[in-house]
């Protein structure tokens, strides 16, 4: 049975609404002020919440807000006799189900519950069939609407059933090793060990030690025998991320365990048989590197096999808000805060940004925000981040040595005309005569700089 909470300060409106909901079947409870309300609501949950916007020390839009800390899902109602399009406005984004200006129909009430009840049953439905993909497909956390995101998300599915090696390509903090872990869960390899190993973050001479093993006294300090990732994958899969750091000498090794499957310790001489499926990524454009006799080609054409490129954030911008809002909810769980929303200015300069980092400089941008942010609502100055100036994006598309010189002497120019300017109180012949140039030219300068005078 739906249960539902009547907060109302007058008696006989709130009888009447008890008598009209407990006829329709509800389970109904009724207080008389927003303090009593929010008593109730941290005793039990309640499917639908009924409250008056004018009660007495705590209206009803702090009511809303409280409850909604409580329980982000539960639908509230608001009442009242007061109603302006503002205070409807205002309701909505604190996240109310619906308005209704008194005096109003039993019968709009009921229509308006029955909507509330099975839009919280559409959304527990969501939740349910999100958390069981995440559990059967392995990518609950792979987020993503945009159609790019969606073509990849099909191609896993199609890929991980078999033993294909998979090339991952796309930028730095784009979430490759996410996608890796998502096909080793959805591979028939899951029961088995995923290892993923950074070429990039190992020192070359170290590397091969850490893929394949090492022999006892195979280096200087080498005591014991020493598994390498691909022994210790056995049976499941290794993802090897940034492979186009690897040296030379390590590719024609890795090439050998793509052809063969086979391979030894470093120091040893016994040939050992290995089960393991590669998964490989690079931010790097492996062709060109290729070209540049800089990767091997035949190894660059085993690792390709199946290839995939995930999309840069700024080509999924629609994705932004909904990452947004999972790492917020994961940084207030974790720092264990009270639950937080992002503004909508914030979210404004979010979709502006170009994110050079991608979904890892998303990520951390939020988690500061999280630790800045006081309130309820977190601001754009929690994000410390900013709109680069159109002559700045030109200049990091690849400007020459002149192009660099002319930015950085205009930069210097505007900096020091601002600075006299406030100097002198924004007296443009004291400025002209201090920066010994004429009235004319500082005039143009201040309006070349569009400098505010």
């Amino acid at each position: 049975m739906p249960s539902i909470l009547v907060i109302e300060d007058k008696d006989s409106m709130r009888g009447m609404l008890s008598k009209t909901l407990e006829a329709e079947g509800y389970e109904v409870e009724a207080v008389r002020n927003g303090e009593g309300g929010l008593e109730k609501a941290k005793e039990k949950k309640y499917d639908v919440v009924l409250t008056d916007l004018k009660l007495p020390r705590m209206d009803g839009i702090e009511v809303l807000s409280s409850l909604k800390e409580l329980d982000h899902d539960v639908a509230v109602i608001l009442m009242t006799a007061y109603g302006t399009i503002e205070t409807a406005v205002e309701a909505m984004k604190e996240g109310a189900f619906d308005f209704l200006t008194k005096p109003f129909d039993t019968d709009h009430l009921s229509v308006l519950i029955k909507r509330a009840l099975e839009n919280r049953r559409l959304v527990a439905e969501n939740v349910l069939l999100r958390e069981e993909l995440g559990h059967n497909l392995g990518y609950a956390e792979i987020i993503g609407k945009c159609e790019k995101m969606q073509q990849v998300s099909r191609l896993i599915q199609k890929v991980a059933p078999s033993d294909t090696t998979v090339l991952l390509l796309g930028e730095s903090g784009t979430g490759k090793e996410l996608f890796a872990r998502a096909i080793h869960s959805l591979s028939k390899r899951r029961k088995g060990p995923y290892v993923a190993i950074n070429c990039a973050a190992i020192p070359r001479e170290l590397l091969e030690n850490e893929l394949f093993g090492s022999e006892r006294g195979a280096y200087t300090g080498s005591v014991t025998r020493k598994m390498g990732k691909f022994e210790i994958a056995q049976g499941g899969t290794i993802f090897l991320d940034e492979v186009g750091d690897l040296d030379i000498a390590l590719q024609a090794k890795l090439l050998r365990v793509l052809q063969d499957k086979t391979f030894e310790r470093l120091g040893g001489t016994k040939t050992l048989s290995v089960d393991v499926r590669v998964i490989a990524a690079s931010n790097a454009d492996l062709k060109k590197t290729t070209e540049k006799k800089q990767f091997r080609e035949d190894l660059f054409y085993r690792l390709s096999v199946f290839p995939m490129t995930i999309p840069p954030l700024r080509e999924r911008r629609e994705d932004i808000p909904e990452l947004a809002d999972y790492f917020v909810k994961k940084y207030c769980a974790e720092m264990k805060k009270p639950k937080k929303s992002i503004s909508r200015e914030a979210t404004a300069l979010l979709d502006k940004y170009h994110w050079p980092g991608n979904v890892r400089e998303l990520e951390n941008t939020i988690e500061r925000a999280i630790i800045l942010c006081e309130g309820k609502k977190i601001l754009p100055e929690h994000l410390a981040i900013r709109i680069p100036t159109p002559s700045e994006i030109r200049l990091r598309e690849g400007a020459g040595l002149k192009e660099v010189g002319q930015y950085a002497q205009a930069e210097a120019e505007r900096a020091l005309i601002i600075r006299i300017l406030n100097q002198v109180r924004g007296n443009k012949r004291k400025a002209a005569q201090a920066l010994k140039i004429d009235y004319t030219t500082l005039f143009e300068k201040i309006r070349k700089y569009s400098i505010d005078a």
